[in-house]
């Protein structure tokens, strides 16, 4: 089990692992806040060796763990007269997290946690970054904003501003579906920029699979398949990029 703690304002959820430390990863949220299985994800992944911190960047705009929880009920509840009736609510409760400021602050505190990472020695230079969807997108974001982070790992995420895109020296492996109409429009420009900038790029594709397919508490995007052989890869790509580095 993990702990909350913070850092400065910013709370985040912390899990150190029980054995060795293999390295230190940076965990980023969905649009719907520090929710339970954001908490799950940090545990798995302390298991695995993994120094981990989940900052509650939602809730610096009020979306907090059980509002989160509603809204994501509502976005994909199978009634469509639930969906339609939530709108409003889900568009002012989420609006804070699109405007142009809250990109600055969520950048800088996501570098305070690579900071928090850095300076445990049992980390020392070998820090990763994964997220989902809005996760995904920062996990872009902090890789372009951070040099000390060496490894990425976006699900998918908006691609990143392509004029940033040469200032990411991580390596990146990114996972999506190939349902996700939108990042698969993009993706062909994404990867070209990135080989274009020398970056070391891996783009996972799942056939059949949708948006948010890894989360297993979203009954109609989550695809247990493309869900355990993402795990799978995201964990072999952290071992060549952190646990083997010299």
């Amino acid at each position: 089990m993990g702990q909350m703690i913070q850092l400065g304002d910013l709370p985040a959820y912390v899990c150190h692992p029980d054995a060795a430390v293999r390295g230190g990863v940076v965990l980023i949220h969905e649009i719907w806040g520090l929710v339970d299985h954001i908490k799950d994800v940090a545990e798995r992944l302390a298991a695995e060796g993994y120094l981990t911190i989940a900052p509650d960047l939602a809730g610096s705009v009020g979306i907090d763990a059980q509002l989160g929880t509603e809204l994501q009920g509502i976005m994909f509840s199978p009634d469509p007269a639930v969906r339609n009736a939530g709108q409003p609510r889900l568009r002012d409760s989420l609006a804070p997290l699109r405007a142009p400021e809250f990109a600055g602050f969520a950048v800088d505190a996501l570098r305070s946690c690579v900071d928090h990472l850095a300076a445990r020695a049992e980390v020392g230079d070998r820090i990763a970054v994964t997220g989902f969807c809005f996760g995904g997108s920062y996990s872009f974001a902090l890789a372009a904003a951070d040099p000390r982070v060496v490894a990425a790992a976006p699900f998918y995420g908006s691609p990143p501003a392509l004029d940033t895109v040469g200032d990411i020296t991580a390596s990146v492996y990114a996972f999506y579906g190939d349902q996700d109409e939108r990042l698969m429009a993009t993706l062909p420009e994404v990867t070209a920029a990135m080989a274009a900038a020398g970056v070391d790029f891996t783009a996972q594709v799942y056939p059949g699979a949708g948006h948010a397919f890894f989360n297993d508490t979203n009954p109609l995007a989550y695809d247990r398949a493309a869900a355990a052989d993402a795990w799978a890869r995201l964990l072999a790509f952290l071992a060549r990029t952190l646990a083997d580095r010299a």
